[in-house]
């Protein structure tokens, strides 16, 4: 008997067969995909990323079309997830675009996240951007996180990661480039951003130095190559998304305390504070985007994405108007906020009685509550480690950047009730949107260490190595 293991999301299925068998009939029509063209193989929609023994073999972007391939033998196949992401944030906040002195054709700006890939081109001579294009990192289909895919390549399936993401990016710049009337090879300079970990993977680095103690990265980029630049990461887990990040706050240019922070799988922080430069990463695990929480989902079509009492009652309201299916960040953060306000949840974490319900298909379960703990925990040690580093408090910091796309859907008030963010930096928090992606459309312009030192001179803590992070992060975990 030969094997073939389904990969889907978080799913994972192992499906016993005698080969040879046709793919299409071991997926059968739960797990086939789409296939307009009634499977004569022209459309192309149905392929699939494939390892193992298949014919015919998979192409050179490791795909092969479920409707036409046979698996001969034992292998492995990547579906796209059922739900996909419908609030991909690609602006964000950009003051000023201006010509490159002396730039000409276009350029084009790459922000590679975990979750998503967004592409925005830009005219160095006229000064002129174009529209953005995004997708979905098809990444996900292997993990939703970069411990994940790190552990995916240690697996040996680096060079399939490597072709997702090359392969999504290359789509992109292909469709963005025509919509302008250019071809790829045209693009004058190209800046690609995203995590360390994303870099790794996009640029076919083996990404075992990640893996394991003590997380130093061998490769830190701050290249140029084949007119591609890599802005500089800071370190294994605060990558070049932060460098660019920062760079589109300002907040290196101007004579301000300030703090940003990436909401994310993997919450990066950094603190300017009298021309000295603090960043770290704390492991804050997938709960904000839905996939450690029960009942939890992606910003997709009928995802609760917000929460509020009304009269004594918790209502609520969902992505597309229609019925809730699941609950994604935004709205585990207004419910869990609720919770508190109406003592079902008290300081602890602990339910008055659980589940709570939304709807018969919708509710927050105790262990939920426990996991959103641990990730708010881990944001705000980290910011409070920072802060006590650079002997401050929350009450002395001018200005909190928040960037990504998690942010501009938050409800700053309710973060803070959570104790996510500093009841006091409420008023002085500004939402930046897609900052990574806005960074390297300044990059385009030219690195950043040439007008901002303090960028290429920052200090990157492990905050593993931190004594005062673990107390900090026992005292988060509380709900006060």
């Amino acid at each position: 008997m030969s094997e073939l293991t389904v990969h889907q999301g978080r799913q994972v299925r192992k499906l016993a067969f005698r080969a040879p068998a046709e793919l299409s009939e071991l997926l059968g029509e739960e797990l086939m995909p789409e296939t307009p063209c009634g499977g004569n193989g022209t459309c192309g929609k149905c392929a699939v990323y494939a390892t193992g023994a298949f014919s015919p073999e998979p192409d050179e972007a490791g795909r092969v079309l479920a409707c036409q391939a046979v698996v001969t033998g034992d292998g492995e196949v990547y579906l796209p997830s059922r739900r996909s992401v419908r609030q991909i944030q690609t602006d964000g906040i950009l003051e000023a675009w201006a010509p490159v002195p002396g730039g000409r054709g276009w350029g084009a700006a790459v922000d590679i996240g975990t979750t998503t890939v967004v592409v925005r081109l830009a005219d160095l001579e006229r000064g002129v951007l174009a529209p953005p294009l995004c997708a979905e990192n098809p990444q996900r289909m292997l993990s939703a996180d970069v411990i994940g895919r790190i552990q995916a390549a240690g697996e040996g399936k680096g060079p399939i990661l490597r072709r997702m993401i090359r392969e999504t990016v290359g789509h992109l710049l292909d469709e963005a480039c025509q919509a302008v009337g250019i071809g790829r090879d045209d693009l004058a300079r190209t800046v690609i951003t995203g995590n360390t970990t994303m870099l790794y993977l996009y640029t076919g680095r083996d990404p075992e130095p990640l893996s394991h103690a003590p997380f130093r990265a061998d490769c830190l980029f701050g290249y140029e190559e084949a007119d591609v630049w890599y802005p500089p990461c800071f370190g294994a887990f605060v990558g070049a998304d932060i460098y660019t990040a920062i760079r589109a706050s300002g907040m290196c240019r101007r004579s301000e305390t300030a703090l940003l922070i990436d909401l994310g799988t993997n919450g990066e922080i950094a603190l300017v504070h009298e021309g000295r430069l603090l960043c770290c990463s704390t492991a804050a695990g997938p709960a904000f985007e839905g996939s450690s929480i029960r009942c939890g989902g992606v910003s997709t079509e009928g995802a609760v994405d917000h929460v509020s009492v009304e009269n004594g009652a918790i209502t609520f309201t969902t992505i597309g108007g229609g019925p809730a299916q699941c609950i994604c960040g935004s709205g585990l953060i207004d419910l869990l906020a609720c919770l508190l306000a109406e003592e079902i949840v008290d300081e602890t974490g602990a339910m008055e009685e659980g589940p709570y319900r939304l709807t018969d298909e919708v509710a927050l379960y105790q262990e939920d509550v426990r996991q959103l703990q641990l990730a708010k925990g881990a944001i705000r040690a980290g910011m409070e480690t920072l802060l006590l580093r650079a002997g401050l408090t929350a009450g002395q910091v001018d200005a909190l950047y928040v960037a990504g796309g998690f942010g501009t859907v938050l409800d700053l008030e309710n973060a803070a009730a959570i104790g996510l963010i500093p009841a006091e930096l409420v008023s002085r928090t500004h939402v930046l949107g897609n900052a990574a992606l806005t960074g390297a459309l300044l990059e385009l312009l030219g690195p950043a260490g040439r007008e901002e030192p303090i960028l290429t001179n920052a200090q990157c803590l492990n905050l593993s190595e931190c004594k005062e992070f673990t107390d900090l992060f026992l005292e988060a975990m509380l709900f006060d």
